[in-house]
């Protein structure tokens, strides 16, 4: 378990080559099996690595799968950022806000908890990031998308608004596979409700590179999915607007950073 001392006292370590940063909730099926993905993706790497598995006010059994996972594996962390309770919940946002703050790596990878994103993306992802002048590289799911219809279509749509609203031209910015410095992490509003939804405009707003590369996605096959129809869209119409309004801020958040 994280402390109180390790949250104030997180430093970066020359000797990690990635953090991973996730957020779970109600994934008590998927734990397990994603903890198995990933080592078994990045075993016969010769990687460095931590992840930190952060719980959004599960109702489930996510938490106490977690701490028998983190016993497990001396490379898991795992915190709670609220109490066991639907009012209370964060969000995905707060959570990878969170998780970015106790990373120790100098760089990020972002993905979800529900084994849909495949870790084996992750060195590829990571060596891209090394050999380019890159600061974020984000995965693109549209060649190999396994959701429903109604999902892909609500992904077009919101594509199509961000493109129009923002001249956002990210591909598939719904992706949470993605690679990036920590500095630039640091930085991202994600203390700002539903910003998770936007973190390659955001990163490119800010003045950073971002690139875009095929990843593997697979159907969700155990627990439920987060979002529908309306807790999707609607917020993230929120969410242009609320992204539109800060564009500038965004700048002056780099320039203020470099400065």
């Amino acid at each position: 378990m994280i402390t109180e001392e390790l949250r104030d006292s997180v430093s970066v370590s020359s000797q990690l080559d990635f953090s991973i940063v996730s957020s779970a909730r109600n994934e008590q099926e998927n734990i397990r099996g994603m903890v198995r993905d990933i080592e078994s993706a990045l075993k016969d790497e010769d990687f460095d690595f931590e992840m930190i598995l952060i719980d959004d006010a599960s109702t489930d059994q996510t938490a106490s799968v977690m701490k028998e996972q983190e016993a497990l594996n001396s490379w898991l962390r795992c915190d709670f950022i609220s109490p066991c309770s639907t009012r209370d919940r964060n969000g995905q946002s707060a959570a990878f806000y969170h998780g970015i703050r106790l990373s120790r790596s100098s760089v990020i990878v972002l993905m979800d908890a529900d084994r849909q994103n495949d870790p084996r993306d992750i060195p590829e992802m990571f060596q891209i990031l090394k050999d380019t002048r890159a600061q974020m590289v984000q995965g693109d799911r549209t060649a190999h998308r396994e959701d429903n219809y109604v999902r892909r279509m609500t992904s077009v749509v919101g594509r199509i608004s961000r493109r129009v609203f923002l001249g956002d031209t990210i591909r598939d910015t719904g992706c949470s596979l993605r690679v990036f410095e920590r500095e630039l992490g640091l930085l991202l509003p994600l203390e700002i409700s539903g910003m998770h939804r936007f973190i390659p405009f955001c990163a490119r707003a800010l003045g950073f590179n971002v690139v875009e590369v095929p990843v593997r996605h697979h159907p969700r096959i155990a627990g439920k999915p987060k979002y529908g129809v309306f807790n999707r869209f609607f917020p993230g119409i929120l969410g242009l607007v609320q992204v539109r309004r800060m564009r500038r801020h965004l700048r002056n958040a780099k320039e203020s950073r470099v400065g």
